[in-house]
This record gives structure tokens, C-alpha cells and sequence, in this order.
């Protein structure tokens, strides 16, 4: 089986039930799948203006029981920013690119700049 590897996107659909994302992160969380805290912070921000910070707290910490979240290393930090030197898309969307990448994992997003930057990554299109 190959490794998941969620970006706010995905995530962010799940939590509002947003099908077909839902239905599908939801199908691979008891295999952990990996997300970025980069893109947990995205979450945070997104969920704190939405529905305040104290649900927003509940949500990472949710997401820390569930998931497996990956501090960014210096190299993970550069892999990001190579990435973004080379394809229109926000930061962010780097941080998952190339977190899925160090983990060996397909990316799940429905995120168009991910999905129509042209890159050799793997995805899954959660739309």
C-alpha cells in the first residue's frame, strides 16, 4: 500500500465533511498518514477565523493523535523552497510536495496549484 500524505486542503475538506474528500481522507486515517506542520499551521489559522482559536486548538490537537506530523528539517526547508523557485504555487503547498516526496508518499489535495503545476510529483485529486 502506498503512504498518504495530506495537505490543509485535504484536511480542511474532511473536517467540513466535503465529499468526495471526506469519504476519502477518512478511508486512510487509520494507516496515520503524514502531513506537514506547516500545512497544521495553515489548518490552525484557517479553523481559529472561522470558529475560534479554542476549536482550533482542539482540531491540532486531533490531528497530533491521528496523524503523523512532520517538523520540517533544514532539508525539508530547502526541498520546499526549491520547489517554489521552480513552480507557482505558495510556500505551503511546497512544505506538502515535499514532505510527500521524504516520506515516499502521494500527496492528496485538491489544491490547483498543486494539481496544475506540471511537476513530476505524485498526487491523488481529492475534487
Amino acid at each position: 500500500m502506498t503512504r498518504a500524505c495530506l495537505d490543509s486542503w485535504a484536511v480542511l475538506r474532511w473536517l467540513e465533511g466535503a465529499e468526495p474528500a471526506a469519504s476519502r481522507v477518512e478511508s486512510l486515517i487509520e494507516d496515520r498518514p503524514v502531513m506537514s506542520w506547516i500545512n497544521v499551521a495553515e489548518v490552525y489559522y484557517v479553523t481559529a477565523r472561522s470558529a475560534g482559536r479554542t476549536i482550533a486548538d482542539e482540531v491540532v490537537r486531533d490531528l497530533a493523535a491521528t496523524l503523523e506530523l512532520d517538523l520540517p528539517s533544514v532539508t525539508r526547508v530547502l526541498e520546499a523552497a526549491a520547489i517554489k523557485a521552480d513552480h507557482p504555487m505558495s510556500l505551503a503547498d511546497a512544505f506538502a510536495l515535499a514532505t510527500a516526496a521524504a516520506h515516499d508518499a502521494v500527496l492528496l489535495t485538491g489544491d490547483p496549484e498543486i494539481l496544475d503545476a506540471g511537476g513530476l510529483w505524485r498526487t491523488e485529486d481529492l475534487r
